[in-house]
């Protein structure tokens, strides 16, 4: 049986952050982590039997909407917090989603989904403002590209630049997040961008979010049938700079 992996110093400090913060995280976080729903619509577009994996699942949110959006998935999810996956597991049970998500605690670095859900692969990956509060972030994003499964998909959502915002809204943005051990990474679209092509994925996108508020990046292994409606990035163009217009609703 799957007992998770050793969460460290990080988990502890996320169990310290979300220890009270659990009860209240969904109804606090609907104003300003923007895109997640956007990042589902994206990754569940298609009806037939797929599978879902979320790193930093928290509460099982966006894993109950995924699987309310395809009653024909099945969703797995992972977090370092065990305070967090107490609050997701009272959110999948009082959703009567027990039989069709399975979540653990594990550190998305170093996390081995054969050994908690006997598969190695996904058909979507889902990484929700999840690589903003983890080290090593870059290689839990490759960890996550890499767990894709052949014409697999994956979506990640997270703060942006905020470009379309005066200098001291930022500044006092970010000195707000930080009280929550949140950083921004300013590079994440480059970094996405090389870690696909890396790891050979295809029709990569760049989708900014209320004037890159936030910013939805996607981007799927050959064969995938999806990603139709951006443009992709082009070969050696950085993400930054293909950017087809912004999506000014505040998608949640």
């Amino acid at each position: 049986m799957f007992r998770g992996t050793d969460v460290g110093a990080h988990g502890a400090l996320m169990n310290e952050i979300y220890r009270r913060q659990r009860h209240i995280y969904d109804l606090t976080r609907r104003g300003y982590l923007l895109g997640r729903d956007l990042a589902l619509q994206e990754l569940m577009a298609h009806g037939g039997p797929l599978n879902l994996l979320e790193l930093g699942c928290g509460t099982g949110r966006n894993l109950v909407r995924a699987a309310r959006m395809n009653p024909r998935s099945s969703c797995f999810g992972v977090d370092a917090s065990s305070e967090m996956l107490l609050t997701a597991r009272r959110n999948i049970a009082r959703a009567r989603l027990d039989g069709r998500i399975r979540i653990v605690q594990g550190d998305a670095r170093r996390f081995v989904a054969q050994e908690a859900f006997a598969r190695m692969r996904f058909d979507r990956v889902l990484v929700s403002y999840m690589l903003s509060m983890v080290p090593g972030w870059e290689e839990v994003l490759e960890r996550a590209i890499a767990q894709l499964a052949p014409g697999g998909m994956i979506a990640v959502v997270d703060f942006g630049s905020r470009s379309g915002y005066p200098a001291v809204f930022d500044r006092l943005f970010r000195a707000w997040l930080a009280r929550f051990h949140v950083t921004p990474r300013d590079d994440l679209d480059a970094v996405f961008e090389h870690r696909a092509r890396k790891l050979g994925l295809a029709a990569i996108r760049f989708r900014p979010i209320c004037r890159d508020y936030a910013v939805l990046l996607l981007a799927s292994r050959p064969g995938c049938a999806l990603l139709h409606t951006h443009a992709p990035i082009a070969p050696g163009a950085s993400a930054s700079a293909v950017v087809r217009g912004d999506t000014a609703t505040a998608a949640r």
